[in-house]
């Protein structure tokens, strides 16, 4: 049974940092403002606010505020020039290119935003499917990453046993929950991390929190060859 590599998008397979990040934040915050009739600053405290206790801002305004997710998804990504945002690197294909196994991009974005990423990025015709938000829901509910529920049967989806999976992540906490439910884990730390003290810097290794870590997506495949798998 072959690898099922599941891939994050923004900050692991391109640089969200300098403008897409920005762009979304400010939308949600302008959404926040205009929906609950708030100060600029306080809607932005909030959206902090939800994003760190659910993971995602959209949960917190659904639970506590009971606006429609898709209107939510919709507004706050709104990049009709993503083509001019995020360019095509040669590198990064011929990295996808390189992963034996199955791909599935697996993202907290929406899909409308997610298939042009993708598509702006190159990597449309070497990808197996997109997993986005929307699909990411059960009794009702939206369960994003780092749900471990919703991994589990992502995995049951795609009919393959949770160790044959691999989450590429920049997101040390929703690499935990794979780790958590049998999956291998990936950590790109080259956008996210470079900030942070090398001491709090997460180490990949036996024991550790991480399997592989690599400083981009383009270093994967190599480690990955080199990397055994853990023993189950």
């Amino acid at each position: 049974m072959s690898t099922v590599w599941l891939l994050d998008l923004d900050n692991t397979l391109h640089d969200a940092m300098p403008v897409v990040f920005p762009r979304i934040n400010l939308a949600m915050t302008e959404y926040v403002a205009r929906t609950l009739n708030l100060p600029h600053e306080e809607a932005s405290e909030l959206r902090v606010h939800y994003w760190r206790r659910y993971g995602a801002t959209l949960l917190g305004m659904v639970r506590h505020h009971g606006v429609d997710p898709h209107d939510f998804l919709r507004e706050t990504h709104p990049f009709p020039d993503i083509h001019r945002i995020v360019r095509r690197d040669h590198r990064l294909m011929a990295a996808v290119k390189r992963l034996k196994g199955q791909r599935v991009i697996v993202t907290n974005a929406p899909m409308h935003y997610a298939a042009r990423v993708v598509d702006a990025l190159g990597i449309g015709p070497l990808v197996d499917g997109i997993v986005t938000i929307e699909s990411m829901k059960f009794a009702g509910r939206i369960q994003p990453k780092p749900s471990k529920a919703m991994l589990r049967r992502l995995a049951a989806k795609l009919r393959v046993p949770a160790h044959r999976c691999v989450l590429v992540e920049d997101s040390v906490e929703n690499l935990d929950s794979a780790r958590a439910v049998g999956m291998r884990t990936v950590l790109v730390t080259g956008i996210g991390h470079g900030h942070r003290h090398p001491a709090a810097r997460p180490r990949a290794g036996l024991g550790r929190r991480v399997d592989v870590q690599v400083q981009s997506f383009e270093h994967l495949p190599r480690k990955a060859v080199r990397t055994p798998h853990r023993a189950r």
